[in-house]
């Protein structure tokens, strides 16, 4: 339930709002392609900005809403980070110049931010309507967790979605990109560049995206106030990681089943909380626990932790071995 006081809502919505401009600056600012250093720096302050910020909720507000939006944010940044597997090959597939991935990944960021708190809210409304969405959510979630473990062994593939076929259709498109221009005059008429198919297919893989992330996280918080700023803060250094971590990626080779381990955790919390709020307290002998938020942050920071290690010296012998 949220208690969160419409002030509180307004600052923070004019926070995100003055962070968005910001980076809108800077890239506008930037006329060459992004460096290491400056990845470094960018993804060092989005990371602080989102730790201060859960710091203030947890002193003014209270520290289990604290703890409910640091393991959200924990939960979005790293489950967010499998989107950076599609951006690559959305960007090796519609061939985006090195200087226009900034502006491609920032506007369709923005994009899909927008339409995520739409589908928060819906969903929002949906569990305080119905208490049966957690039984959806959590059967979605184990769901996505068997799957990710079936697709632990090869690339994700980037399917053209209908959206994206369609905008191909009816934008008249110039062949070649012309910088990070999305409009151009030609021949009299004005045509889009390739870069605004880019942005809609990273758009909308950030959205089919979503509806794996945001029922994981309603499984952590129904706080709206929390699903939104958690969502929003690891979108938000998304960018960033892209261009720091775009040539590691395929150095974390067990973080599929990590991610798949954390999804199937809370997939399972979700339909406990969904039976006990059924009066179903008993599996038969067996009792039904309360998973608490502490517990579950717990959970997620240790799997990650052990996925990210076991990848790290994975990568070591391979290296050894290969001497």
């Amino acid at each position: 339930m949220n208690t969160v006081p419409l002030a509180v809502w307004v600052a923070t919505l004019g926070l995100l709002l003055a962070i968005v401009v910001l980076d809108l600056w800077v890239i506008a600012r930037r006329s060459d392609q992004v460096t290491l250093a400056q990845s470094v720096r960018w993804v060092t302050f989005y990371v602080a900005l989102a730790l201060a910020f859960g710091t203030a909720v947890a002193l003014s507000i209270g520290g289990r809403t604290g703890a409910e939006y640091f393991s959200g944010y924990v939960t979005e940044y790293c489950l967010s980070v499998d989107n950076l597997f599609v951006f690559v090959i959305i960007m090796s597939r519609f061939a985006v110049p090195p200087h226009a991935q900034d502006k491609a990944l920032y506007i369709g960021i923005v994009l899909s931010m927008v339409m995520r708190a739409v589908f928060i809210f819906a969903g929002a409304a949906l569990i305080a309507a119905a208490s049966w969405t957690f039984y959806v959510f959590g059967i979605l979630l184990i769901y996505t967790a068997v799957t990710l473990l079936r697709d632990d062994d090869g690339e994700p593939d980037f399917q053209e979605y209908r959206v994206i076929r369609s905008l191909r259709r009816v934008l008249p498109l110039t062949r070649d990109y012309h910088g990070g221009r999305l409009l151009v005059r030609h021949e009299g008429r004005r045509h889009a560049t390739p870069l605004v198919i880019a942005i809609a297919a990273i758009g909308v893989a950030n959205v089919v995206f979503a509806l794996d992330s945001i029922p994981a996280i309603f499984g952590l918080t129904q706080d709206p106030f929390v699903v939104v700023t958690a969502n929003a803060f690891a979108l938000m250094g998304l960018r960033q990681l892209y261009f720091l971590v775009g040539g590691l990626l395929e150095r974390l080779i067990y973080l599929n089943l990590g991610l798949s381990a954390i999804l199937a955790f809370i997939g399972v919390k979700l339909i406990i909380e969904a039976l006990h709020g059924s009066h179903i307290d008993h599996l038969g002998r067996i009792p039904l626990p309360e998973i608490g938020i502490l517990t579950s942050l717990g959970f997620i920071v240790v799997v990650l932790a052990t996925a990210g290690l076991a990848s790290v010296a994975n990568s070591g012998a391979r290296g050894e071995g290969g001497t």
